[in-house]
């Protein structure tokens, strides 16, 4: 039998997502084909270390993790992630946001 690598006494479900759809990320390691994305071998690059792309979809994954489905932008690929696998791109501490013009009085 293989070595799954389990992380077991780590349950993310009890808390929201770390991550939010729409919200800009960056893979912290090169992802390859564990032979569960069609179309491509097994071994093949799906995002390299350091590609930035957008979380579009957040499902879980063994009733533990959620799994963020992420649409990297170079590589054109949707990879399901595990969050000690990403980096938000944003630091969490800086607001995007425009802020709304005050109103007149």
């Amino acid at each position: 039998m293989s070595n799954i690598v389990r992380d077991s006494d780590v349950v993310e479900l009890s808390a929201p997502p770390f991550f939010s759809f729409g919200e800009k990320v960056r893979a912290k390691r090169t992802i390859r084909n564990d032979g569960t994305y069609a179309g491509k071998e097994i071994g093949d690059i799906l995002a390299k270390k350091g590609e930035v792309g957008y979380v579009v979809s957040i499902g879980t994954f063994l009733q533990q993790f959620y799994i963020y489905g992420v649409e990297f932008l170079e590589s054109g690929n949707r990879v399901g992630m595990k969050r000690k696998e990403l980096d938000p791109v944003t630091p969490r501490d800086v607001v995007e946001d425009i802020p709304l013009p005050e109103a007149a009085s």
